[in-house]
């Protein structure tokens, strides 16, 4: 299918079963039609990593754990940030010692076929994750085994730690950018500043790793209030690529949070893929659950973005209503791990 046709998108989406009890905004998907027309078909890769399950009618997940998250504080956070809670670590496999990390990485090597990992935790008061006394481990993972991806959620950091983190062959960093002060001091309980967040992902671009900024979208309690700003904090570095999220009210504070409109969250999409033309944007894992995630993954597909992680149901049919060709991996979308999978891929127990 020509990309550029100039068929109707509203009318083939809504005759995709998964999305037809949706709501969409027919302006917004004409935007993004007609910012689709200036150019290529640009492929997307649906992520399927191995840290949870999963399985939809179009993709299959992996049985293999090859992409685990570890977290070295296992599920303690001392942020304890309204929007969070410290649940994102509940999932994670604990690595509280270089030792328990070593080992378990090395079990997973032999056992199922390691490809990389993430490393993560919580945060001290100043959200800062001391990784340290981890990185003689890595480099020795590194080491012995070559092949390894290791992804780090860096937190707040300066150029010394960045520096310690890329020569102990950490390949990606990832961070939060977060645009708006009100958003830093009420969220997130934190007495730091939009600058500093900043100067954490020059620190990090300055190195050899490949550096993934991630933004939350609605992250002021479901507002949109930043993310403008985190986008022109982006696209003022030199990164690898960009991560979209979507505040997730369940793991919020009872009643703190509302859940961002799908077309403000799409719109989102449309100027990301503006700002960063030739940069990767990529629809992270988390998101509201249910039809809003079903109308999420559609306009990330019809906004350009060059990857979903755990795409809903109807994403692979949307891809190919408007003509875009895809692949599936089972790592964490912010990383390259192996090959790719064309189309439909599967991955043996």
């Amino acid at each position: 299918m020509d990309w550029s046709a100039r068929m109707d998108w509203s009318a083939r989406i809504g005759q995709i079963e998964a999305l037809e009890d949706a709501e969409l905004d027919a302006g917004l998907i004409a935007d993004m039609q007609e910012l689709a027309a200036r150019g290529e078909a640009r492929p997307i890769k649906f992520s399927t990593p191995t840290f949870k399950e999963y399985s939809s009618g179009e993709l299959s997940g992996c049985a293999k754990n090859s992409f685990p998250a570890f977290s070295v504080t296992a599920s303690a956070c001392a942020l304890d940030c309204d929007h969070c809670q410290a649940k994102i670590l509940e999932p994670m496999i604990p690595a509280t010692t270089p030792e328990m990390l070593d080992q378990k990485v090395r079990d997973l090597v032999l056992l199922q076929d390691l490809q990389g990992f993430l490393l993560s935790g919580g945060s001290n008061k100043r959200n800062e994750i001391k990784y340290e006394r981890y990185f003689p481990v890595i480099e020795k993972l590194k080491h012995d085994f070559p092949h390894l991806k290791i992804a780090i959620h860096s937190a707040l950091t300066d150029e010394r730690r960045a520096r310690l983190m890329a020569s102990a062959g950490v390949d990606t960093a990832m961070m939060d950018v977060i645009g708006a002060q009100d958003t830093i001091r009420d969220v997130y309980h934190l007495d730091r500043s939009v600058d500093d967040f900043e100067a954490t992902l020059a620190a990090l671009c300055a190195t050899r790793m490949e550096i993934v900024p991630h933004i939350v979208i609605g992250l002021h309690y479901g507002r949109i209030l930043g993310e403008a700003n985190a986008l022109d904090i982006v696209a003022r570095h030199k990164v690898h690529s960009l991560v979209l999220v979507v505040i997730m009210p369940f793991y919020g504070r009872d009643g703190m949070f509302v859940t961002p409109q799908t077309a403000d969250v799409g719109r989102i999409f449309l100027e990301a893929r503006r700002r960063l033309p030739q940069s990767p944007v990529l629809l992270g894992c988390a998101r509201p659950a249910g039809m809003h995630k079903r109308v999420t993954d559609a306009y990330a597909v019809m906004a350009g973005l060059d990857g979903i992680a755990f795409p809903a149901e109807g994403a692979v049919a949307v891809a190919d209503a408007i003509g875009r060709p895809y692949s599936q991996q089972h790592a964490c979308c912010s990383i390259k791990v192996g090959g790719e999978s064309p189309r439909l891929a599967s991955c043996a127990a």
